[in-house]
């Protein structure tokens, strides 16, 4: 056999490895010329009938061939590998050039920013804070406020029921305002009032605000069946309606950021208070200049409510009244729905960052 077939021996199989797509196809080209009956393998065996000057000469050209051969081999086995992780990379690719992920800063919800503004609001006035279970009995919620069992008045706060599994016989219930807390604050303070009245000085003043969760059955675009409020009182020796439209006036000023806002005082009922009114702004400029808005209720405190907080109606008289921070954010901010503050939308919730 000549030179001339040995280089057509391994162009041939140069020729077979490039057109193997896969490495399965490239075993089976391989197989053709240095497998176990392969056209190199078959060489390799006649040369047993050949003399011994002939086996060198013809056998160094057929290892020549062969190593020819297997280069070509090695060389298309990493053509098919450099081939197959091109395809992986490319179908797995990561685009660097994109903005990495970051965490984003947190921020307060708009509700907790507007109860942390009232907070402050009133801690400036000389109000005390207070904070009281959300899981309420139904004297405090109810009875102790001048709403005895039965009462038509109760159907306004229509409230969520809990069973505790308790012996005492007592319902309770998911409070249907913060207003409890008016009871239990002066219930917490009924000895340091005592022991100031038998030392013969004045009462001390109970002023106080109480901020928190409430619940109620209900649920609209302005309404949710878990809300807001908050609930504030001033009892005193010399307390009146006149105090009260001071405050409440100096609070919406400063809450709204404007002088430019005038109150009115509307009459209404409210079984804890008597005489009673419901508390309307109006701003002069702006989106929603010229409208009455509800904000609030209010009243001079029930005489019997007095007595359910251990005090003499007869000697302490003052105002109480609720406002629902829901809605205060609602108007400062210009939000239209109160579902959108309680939906979780991260894209709603990061403008009031």
């Amino acid at each position: 056999m000549t030179i001339q077939e040995f280089d057509s021996i391994v162009g041939s199989a140069r020729d077979a490895f490039a057109k193997a797509g896969t490495p399965a196809e490239l075993e089976n080209a391989k197989a053709q010329f240095v497998g176990k009956s392969g056209r190199i393998t078959e060489l390799m065996k006649g040369l047993a009938a050949l003399s011994v000057e002939e086996k060198k000469t013809r056998g160094a050209a057929i290892n020549q061939a062969k190593q020819a051969i297997e280069a070509a081999l090695a060389e298309r086995r990493q053509a098919l590998a450099d081939a197959e992780l091109e395809a992986q990379l490319k179908a797995e690719a990561l685009d660097v050039s994109l903005p990495g992920r970051v965490r984003e800063p947190g921020g307060l919800h708009p509700v907790s920013l507007t109860m942390e503004r009232i907070e402050l609001i009133f801690a400036s006035m000389g109000f005390d804070v207070a904070d009281g279970p959300e899981v309420e009995s139904d004297w405090h919620s109810f009875t102790s406020l001048n709403n005895p069992p039965n009462h038509p008045a109760r159907s306004m706060q229509d409230t969520f029921y809990v069973d505790l599994n308790g012996d005492d016989g007592i319902p309770y219930n998911l409070r249907p305002h913060t207003s409890p807390m008016q009871v239990r604050y002066a219930h917490q303070h009924i000895k340091r009032y005592a022991e100031a009245v038998k030392r013969g000085e004045p009462m001390p003043e109970i002023r106080v605000i109480a901020p928190g969760r409430t619940y109620r059955v209900d649920s609209d675009a302005t309404h949710s069946p878990m809300f807001h409020q908050c609930e504030g009182l001033w009892l005193g020796e010399n307390v009146s309606f006149k105090d009260l439209k001071v405050v409440f006036t100096d609070f919406c000023r400063t809450f709204f950021e404007s002088d430019d806002l005038a109150l009115r005082f509307r009459p209404s009922f409210f079984p804890f208070t008597e005489p009673s009114a419901e508390i309307d702004i109006q701003f002069q400029s702006g989106p929603l200049a010229g409208r009455w808005l509800e904000v609030a209720g209010s009243g001079q405190v029930h005489p019997t409510v007095v007595r359910n907080m251990g005090l003499d109606p007869e000697k302490h008289i003052g105002f109480a009244f609720g406002m629902g921070p829901d809605r205060l954010t609602m108007l400062r901010y210009g939000v239209n729905d109160l579902r959108l503050f309680f939906d979780g939308d991260i894209r709603f919730l990061r403008q009031f960052r």
